[in-house]
């Protein structure tokens, strides 16, 4: 039984089957305007890698492609692990509808040992997240709906037109899973995703697009993801070319306590 569970764990519960792949089925809690939040996908993948049995260590980073749409109902993921040494591992994994791949991945692991380190860029400066506003007008996609935004600079508004000139691609939001979650990897996963996507904001207008592929990577261990427990984090992102159907968009994630835990890539189709 799922029902109990957190919409993010309900849609990470898989059935295993005799030849090791996992049986698993879209979730109505993530889903967006054609298939499930690129998210959630993500997030998907990368449980069913971390519940492997030949999996080390925890995960360092993750790059998702996106190949078809993904249709409402089962899939199946299949993990297998490409190459491991004594620390770093690289596991493969593809979700399959039919004879389809409609996303595929490529993950790293690693068994991380305390080393010198240093914080090379400030958090980015921000109000407490209880001081400011919760978005509550939002596109009526049940996605939205799984997450708190509070912006504090670079709110997305859509007009019936484009804007005259391009607008800045940055937003700077407190973000945290609704209902709330205490954070671990797999829901840092689908968090690296939660942006709209930057075409959207720049030009002021809502037009075909969707990520094609996405790169996160995880700077945080699995204590300091349960020190920040549910309390929202802070995700700045921005982009810096368009055109020709394409555009990048890279993000980072804080947490309160000003500790980077995830930073993530991706490229977007959009068509005028």
């Amino acid at each position: 039984m799922t029902d109990a569970l957190h919409p993010l764990d309900a849609a990470t519960t898989f059935t295993p089957a005799a030849d090791g792949s996992l049986t698993g089925r879209t979730s109505p809690a993530y889903w967006n305007m054609v298939g499930p939040f690129g998210g959630v996908t993500a997030a998907q993948l990368l449980k069913a890698a971390m519940d492997h049995p030949a999996r080390i260590g925890e995960p360092v980073a993750q790059t998702v492609n996106f190949c078809a749409p993904i249709a409402e109902g089962d899939f199946v993921i299949r993990v297998k692990e490409v190459r491991s040494g004594r620390s770093v591992q690289h596991l493969y994994a593809e979700l399959v509808q039919g004879e389809t791949i409609a996303a595929n991945a490529t993950m790293v692991f690693a068994r991380r040992s305390q080393t010198w380190g240093h914080h090379a860029s400030p958090m980015p400066e921000a109000p407490p997240a209880a001081e400011v506003p919760l978005l509550t007008q939002k596109p009526p996609l049940a996605w939205l709906k799984a997450y708190d935004f509070r912006y504090i600079s670079g709110l997305p508004i859509m007009a019936s037109e484009a804007f005259p000139t391009p607008q800045s691609a940055r937003s700077l939001i407190w973000v945290a899973d609704q209902p709330r979650r205490p954070l671990d990897h797999v829901g840092l996963a689908s968090l690296c995703d939660v942006f709209i996507v930057r075409v959207f904001q720049v030009r002021g207008l809502r037009t075909p697009a969707g990520t094609v592929s996405m790169t996160s990577y995880f700077h945080a261990s699995p204590e300091e993801l349960a020190r920040q427990g549910t309390r929202p984090l802070l995700a700045k992102v921005d982009s810096i070319r368009f055109g020709d159907q394409f555009h990048d968009q890279q993000a980072e994630l804080w947490s309160d306590e000003g500790k980077l835990l995830a930073t993530t890539t991706q490229v977007v189709w959009f068509r005028d």
